[in-house]
């Protein structure tokens, strides 16, 4: 059964940067998908000519996708994710009003409550941000 968004991750609007999760593979992979608008809140006060989707903002959407895959595990239910950083990162397109963008995180690593992993955003079937992040897990207060 693939959860709600609301049900993985503590992020509400405006900071929740994913829609939906369409995949989740415990301990392995999670797809989210994002509908970007003329609406979202980064673009408030922005030239109509330059409307772009911050890059750190791409960065921490690929990391709320990405904890699906850890907390799915049955041993992290109820821990919490952080983002420990980024390893690597290629923007190699600009993310703009109307953009459905599908977002992939593989993990890569897992030793003990450190691990690394790798996201993919795509638009329509194009590569436009690769990053390979660092994330941390702590059990719940």
């Amino acid at each position: 059964m693939i959860p709600a968004v609301q049900e993985v991750i503590p992020q509400r609007y405006p900071f929740q940067l994913i829609d939906q999760f369409t995949t989740v593979v415990p301990g392995e992979t999670a797809t989210a998908r994002k509908l970007i608008t003329i609406n979202e809140w980064f673009f408030a006060g922005r030239p109509a000519d330059h409307l772009t989707m911050p890059r750190p903002l791409l960065i921490e959407a690929l990391a709320q996708t990405g904890v699906a895959a850890v907390l799915s595990l049955p041993e992290h239910a109820g821990d919490n994710v952080l983002f420990g950083g980024i390893q690597e990162a290629a923007f190699l397109k600009d993310i703009v009003p109307g953009d459905a963008l599908t977002l992939t995180v593989t993990m890569t690593k897992l030793k003990r409550r450190i691990g690394l992993s790798h996201g993919e955003i795509t638009r329509q079937g194009t590569v436009v941000v690769t990053a390979d992040l660092i994330f941390a897990i702590t059990a719940k207060e």
